[in-house]
């Protein structure tokens, strides 16, 4: 171990005392992974709460933003970016559809097909928010250097990638932005 010990070398102290005969040593993995998740989504959570939205919001917001020009995804596309099913995109489409940050209409080639466009309104939230929330998630990774977060973007990646998170598109083999 190298560093301060954490509440997940607690936990694999605790296993290797109780069942030393189990290989727990994934569980270091995993569930620092998922501690690290729940710790970072509490801080942004806190970060959109102080601007008066969920972080659900600013995903749908910052999805229609980099989507091109003209701010614009089908609800699939949309769905996909999200990462939620169609039923719970259409009840956050509603929801900022009500507060004037989206519009929804139907594809003039294809009647089918709904089209979810940023507002002039929620343009400006979702431009407004994006330098804030970048600082905000600088912040939270300060502890490690540039090149530390370069490999544990890498690493975090080749994981994901693994478990059939693969990117598409053009733009999935671009460095990520800092």
């Amino acid at each position: 171990m190298t560093g301060m010990p954490d509440a997940v070398d607690t936990i694999l102290g605790q296993w290797a005392r109780t069942r030393p005969d189990v290989d727990c040593s994934p569980m270091g993995v995993v569930g620092r992974i998922s501690r690290a998740a729940r710790l970072l989504e509490k801080e942004t959570r806190e970060h959109f709460a102080g601007h008066g939205l969920e972080p659900w919001e600013f995903d749908v917001l910052a999805s229609l933003l980099r989507s091109g020009p003209e701010h614009r995804l089908c609800m699939g596309d949309l769905a996909a970016a999200v990462m939620v099913s169609s039923p719970a995109l259409t009840n956050r489409i509603d929801r900022l559809a009500a507060k004037g940050l989206v519009n929804r209409e139907v594809a003039p080639d294809n009647r089918r097909m709904v089209l979810i466009t940023l507002t002039d309104e929620g343009l400006a939230v979702a431009n407004d928010l994006l330098d804030g929330h970048a600082a905000n998630e600088r912040r939270l990774l300060a502890a490690l250097s540039g090149a530390e977060q370069d490999r544990l973007a890498a690493l975090l990646r080749a994981l994901l990638v693994s478990l059939g998170d693969a990117g598409e598109g053009p733009d999935r083999s671009a460095p990520a932005k800092r």
